[in-house]
């Protein structure tokens, strides 16, 4: 189902928006990426972190009028948006929920349905095309995201329906973890650093841009390759998936060795991306919850880990 064309409701995700004269220059020392590779027509993902490089969120981010536009799990905005209105008090940047103000869905195998639009949007992943007020997005795997105002939420929807199948939130997120994207929600919020969710492997950190909340701490565990615990693809025989943090545990320490990203309904079980401990993972032996839960099996992902080739962002 998740392979087939459809479009899907990112309702799981608000919007926070950043604008003024020096929105960029404010997001540049608060987040991971590099606002300066975005110019009119690219996006990214990105995170935010503690002085201590855990992750306080993790969102996509476009730029747009007099600002950017940050997409992250819903439940994270409002503490996102009140502890970085501290840090602009003094800039000239604004801040503010802009989620009630836009639509967006995620789209698979439909770009015939935005050439229909007028968004003739490139192949290459994070290329950003606009037509009207609506924007179009891809993504790694060569899905889309669509983002509208809100008031054309309804017409918008119709126009869809009438070419594609409208699917579940699960399916959307079932591609998501295909594609190896993790993210960040509440449960998970400060648990991880970016390269534990192979954030530097997507793009979404970059080694260039200079200073940042927690930078000292992203570079060093990237230079010195001291990283232990990291990204993974699994499944479980299992209906309902597990929850964002759930834990994992191995016979090789008879304790948890770590936590669920993210988990969604597969056609012969449950696929979740997890933070593993690297031993753990090479001994292959991991179950759900306990160590007398539920096996899983490891999976691929659909990218290599190349340090040499991600610090050159």
């Amino acid at each position: 189902m998740a392979d087939s064309a459809f479009y899907c409701p990112l309702t799981h995700e608000g919007i926070l928006a950043v604008r003024g004269p020096d929105a960029g220059k404010f997001l540049q020392g608060q987040i991971t990426c590099n606002i300066a590779y975005l110019g009119t027509s690219g996006s990214s993902l990105g995170a935010r972190c503690t002085p201590k490089g855990r992750m306080l969120s993790s969102f996509r981010i476009v730029s747009v009028a007099e600002g950017f536009l940050l997409a992250m799990s819903q439940e994270l905005l409002a503490p996102q948006l009140a502890e970085l209105q501290k840090y602009a008090a003094f800039s000239k940047a604004k801040l503010s929920d802009e989620s009630a103000a836009w639509v967006r869905f995620g789209l698979s195998g439909a770009d015939a349905t935005l050439q229909a639009m007028g968004l003739d949007l490139a192949a290459e992943a994070d290329s950003v095309t606009g037509s009207d007020s609506l924007l179009a997005i891809r993504l790694s795997d060569g899905r889309a995201e669509l983002w509208a105002p809100a008031e054309q939420a309804e017409p918008l929807r119709a126009r869809l329906s009438e070419q594609l199948r409208e699917a579940s939130l699960n399916d959307w997120l079932l591609a998501q973890i295909r594609a190896g994207i993790g993210q960040v929600t509440g449960p998970t919020r400060e648990l991880f650093i970016p390269q534990m969710i192979n954030l530097q492997a997507v793009g979404g950190v970059s080694f260039k841009k200079g200073c940042y909340t927690g930078q000292e701490i992203v570079a060093r565990m990237q230079y010195l390759g001291k990283l232990k615990r990291r990204l993974y693809r699994l499944r479980v025989a299992s209906e309902q998936p597990p929850a964002p943090g759930s834990e994992l545990f191995s016979p090789v320490h008879r304790s948890a060795v770590g936590e669920v990203v993210l988990a969604a309904a597969s056609e012969d079980g449950v696929e979740l991306l997890a933070v593993l401990q690297e031993d753990a993972a090479l001994d292959g032996h991991i179950h759900l919850g306990s160590l007398e839960g539920l096996p899983l099996d490891l999976l691929d992902l659909p990218y290599a880990l190349d340090s040499n080739r991600e610090i050159q962002r």
